[in-house]
């Protein structure tokens, strides 16, 4: 199917800038949402895109993800040069002078008391599962088939955590994720404009954390939306397995640009 013509001109505008930033989600967006998490990969059309686009000039490429950084490195496979963060921007690989991430004591505690509290409820429910993050943690609960209780427990996960201090709740689709350090992907995305200095930025997204993201935008940034729900995105797709047809008409625009 053809692009909508709202988004194509919004590419022929955005590929017309010298420089540009694409920042992409992964899980939901380059990649389709899963069972089980760990074996999530880019949809073959959509890595094939982003490799195109990382190779061509004027064109700056991240991942903008809620994954641990060592995870989306491993499931993502980003081409050379691709700028990373993770954790929801607790954690960022933007170059050479880039550092890791560093928690206080009572941070750390902080994240222990998530850890074990997440762990509890896991043990307790077939299904559900933890997922250690280096500013947290995150139950799941895709594997749970019947959607009440999947919600159930996740309302438990949001009881257990209300009751330690210094933690920082995220909802997603079929996940609760708790981190100890204020940071959104906003503010990851405000700060790559920042360091780059684009003249745009394009932002794609699925999950409820995205929304975040799509609020810093600017007259001239493209916010894409994946799936269904509300959204402050201007444009929507109805799934990954579309996203290759964005990322490949931009790079034709490019190339001819």
């Amino acid at each position: 199917m053809p692009l909508a013509a709202d988004l194509d001109t919004a590419l022929q505008n955005f590929a017309a800038k010298a420089r540009v930033l694409v920042c992409l989600d992964f899980d939901g967006a380059v990649a389709e949402l899963v069972a089980d998490a760990m074996a999530a990969t880019p949809v073959p059309v959509n890595a094939e895109a982003v490799e195109r686009l990382s190779d061509l000039h004027g064109v700056d490429l991240a991942y903008v993800s809620g994954r641990p950084l060592d995870t989306l490195r491993q499931l993502a496979a980003p081409p050379a040069g691709t700028l990373l963060v993770g954790s929801h921007g607790a954690e960022k690989d933007l170059g050479p002078d880039s550092t890791g991430l560093q928690l206080d004591v009572a941070q750390q505690t902080a994240r222990q008391n998530i850890l074990a509290a997440l762990a509890d409820i896991v043990s307790r429910h077939e299904g559900a599962w933890l997922e250690q993050k280096p500013a947290g943690g995150a139950i799941h609960v895709r594997r749970i088939d019947d959607d009440v209780q999947a919600e159930s427990v996740l309302q438990q996960a949001r009881d257990a955590l209300a009751h330690i201090d210094g933690v920082y709740p995220k909802e997603g689709k079929k996940i609760l994720e708790a981190v100890v350090l204020q940071s959104t992907k906003g503010e990851a995305i405000e700060e790559l404009r920042t360091l780059l200095e684009p003249e745009a930025v394009l932002f794609v997204g699925d999950d409820i954390t995205d929304e975040q993201g799509f609020a810093v935008l600017e007259a001239g940034d493209i916010g894409i939306k994946i799936g269904s729900g509300e959204t402050l995105a201007a444009h929507r797709l109805a799934g990954p397995s579309s996203l290759a047809q964005v990322l490949n008409r931009l790079a034709d625009l490019r190339a001819e640009a």
